[in-house]
Order: structure tokens, then sequence, then C-alpha cells
């Protein structure tokens, strides 16, 4: 009886202590597939649509959108000049996107992908674009200059212009009324009411610096931001508290968050690596891993149904050294080289 009484608190014990151990501490990202897409010119974010299972990329002049089941193009979105960010509007069927080199976002259909129409910005350069349910608007963020043009949904007309006081990066909204945007040369965040379109807060990140790509978990209501000095900088979105910072690697655009895994993600296209980072509680995280991907991988896009992450980059000629006043020089790509990498656990 004794022998049995110990096997028995001891199960239970050592049920207690698996139990108490993070269930995605064990998750390993890897590279599952690769598929080459080939065209031309660069690229910038990536919009997943996991209720359709399709994978909107941007591609310089044109939308490429692809089939997550079979990983083949089923569709392309034309005429979209100097294309960056893509927002959907499900209960609109209808999609937007930034074309920085129009000064315009394009209106398209959901479920055709044609074009319904087209609405100028009221600033330049419109990079990062986001939809916020709550307002049932859409919000180019134009870092040409450092202002952000509103636009209704359902009309498609412009409703307001916010003045940032800086030049804009990428922004995520809470769906409670509220879009979180970095300004990048600043090294600040912005708390903007989507329905008054006034900034509510403006919250340093020191110590991180030239924030870029921003994600959040809407529940424990932590934004994950990117930063150029290798740090992902994990904030409360209710005051602005700094509860932890993380390393990641060179070279970050995008951020993004899988509720379903409480895993953020970091792309960082310098060093060629994913970071994951686990969020254990919401005033703890821990770094999972840094998973190799490929250099020049760094806008990806996160599936929460499957939790697959895409990325995609290409193959490239000499790597230039800036000129003065520049931050960095593209270098050439190699025709045809465009490439889908796929993620998984």
């Amino acid at each position: 009886m004794k022998n049995a009484l110990r096997f028995v608190m001891a199960s239970v014990v050592v049920t207690g202590l698996l139990a108490a151990v993070p269930a995605q501490a064990a998750v390993r990202y890897h590279l599952i597939k690769k598929v080459v897409l080939g065209g031309q010119g660069f690229w910038d974010y990536l919009k997943c649509d996991s209720a359709d299972h399709r994978l909107f990329i941007s591609r310089g002049t044109h939308v490429v959108v692809v089939d997550t089941r079979t990983l083949k193009v089923v569709g392309d979105i034309p005429d979209t000049l100097g294309v960056h960010g893509i927002a959907l509007a499900p209960e609109f069927n209808r999609g937007f996107t930034s074309d920085g080199a129009a000064n315009q976002a394009t209106i398209f259909n959901l479920k055709t992908l044609k074009v319904i129409g087209t609405t100028k910005t009221t600033g330049r350069g419109p990079d990062c674009i986001v939809y916020d349910p709550a307002s049932r608007r859409v919000f180019t963020f134009n870092g040409g200059s450092d202002n952000s043009t509103a636009i209704d949904a359902a009309t498609g007309k412009v409703v307001g212009t916010i003045e940032l006081g800086g030049r804009p990066e990428f922004a995520v909204a809470d769906g409670e009324g509220h879009i979180y945007n970095n300004l990048e040369d600043k090294s600040e965040e912005l708390e903007i009411d989507t329905h008054s379109l006034k900034i509510l807060h403006r919250w340093p990140l020191a110590p991180g610096e030239h924030p870029s790509g921003i994600a959040m978990d809407p529940k424990t209501r932590r934004l994950f931001i990117g930063c150029h000095n290798q740090l992902m900088v994990i904030m409360d979105a209710n005051n602005g508290r700094i509860v932890a910072t993380e390393p990641i690697g060179r070279g970050v655009d995008a951020c993004r968050f899988d509720p379903g895994t409480r895993l953020a993600f970091s792309s960082n296209g310098m060093d060629g690596t994913l970071t994951v980072v686990h969020e254990d509680s919401p005033n703890k995280f821990h770094v999972v891993a840094q998973v190799p991907t490929e250099r020049g991988a760094r806008t990806m896009a996160v599936d929460p149904r499957t939790h697959r992450v895409y990325l995609v980059t290409a193959k490239f000629g000499p790597f230039q050294p800036p000129r003065p006043g520049e931050r960095f020089r593209r270098p050439t790509l190699i025709p045809g080289s465009f490439t889908l990498l796929v993620l998984a656990p």
C-alpha cells in the first residue's frame, strides 16, 4: 500500500510539473516547403486570409494571390503601383491595397479579386494599411507625409486625416476602436482612437530603437514590436508600460502573433532568421527558437488555423553599400527567383 501510494503521489507530482511547463515550449518551427513563384519586382507585406485559404503577396505593381492548400497562384490584382500592404474587410466583401507610388488605395472584391475602384489618400506614399472592424474604417499610414488617411470601408470615401508627427511604420488594430502605430524615426508608439481620429497617447519605446513590425495579443493586450536594434519590445497596450524585451535578429520588418499557440514571430531579413517568442504569461516571455529561413525573408504572414508561417524572398546579386543619405540600397534581384517559404511546427 505504501509503495502504491508513493507511486500515485509521484505520478501526481510529475503530472503537475509537466502541466506547469508551457505546452508551446517544445514547438520547433521548420521549413516544410519552398515554392518558386517567379515574376519581376520586389515585394513588401503579406496578408493571410485564413477563412478562404488565400495568401496575398504584394509585388510592386500588383498583388499575387496564392491558395494556401495547394501553394499555387490562383489570382492577381493588377495596377497597384508601388503596393505595400493589403487589408481585408470581410463583412463588406472588400479588400484594400496601399499603392505607395500612386498615392491611393485600390479596392477589390474579396471573392472575385476584381478591382472595384480606387481612393486617393490624403498623404504621400501610403505604406502600412489596416482595417479596424470597430469603426469599419481602413487606415493608410502615409510615409511620405507623416499622416494617416481614414477611409470608410463600405463606401470607399475618405472620412478624415490624422497628423502623426513622425514617420509611420506598421500598425495593428485591437478590434475595440484603437490602432497602435510605430513611429520609426521617433521610436514611439501611438495609440489612435479610430472613431474620433485623435491620438490618445505617445509612448516611448526605449530601449527599443527604430520600430518596424508590430503584432498584438488582444486577450492579454500585449503589443509585440520589432525594433532595428535587435529587440522585440513587449508593451502593455493599456498604459504603454514596457513589460519585457526579447532579442531578435537583424533586419526585422514584420511581427505576427498566433493566439492559438501564444507565439509571437519576428522575421529578420538580414540574418535570414525567424525569431519565435512564447508568451508564458502576460508579463513573462521567452525565445523559443531562432529558426533559419533565407536572407531577404523580411516580411511574413501567419495562418492561425494551421499555425503555418509564410515568408518570401529571392536570390540576389551583389549587395552595394548605401549612398550618402540612404539607409540601405536594394540589391539586384535575379530574375525568376522569387520564392515562397512555408514553415510549420
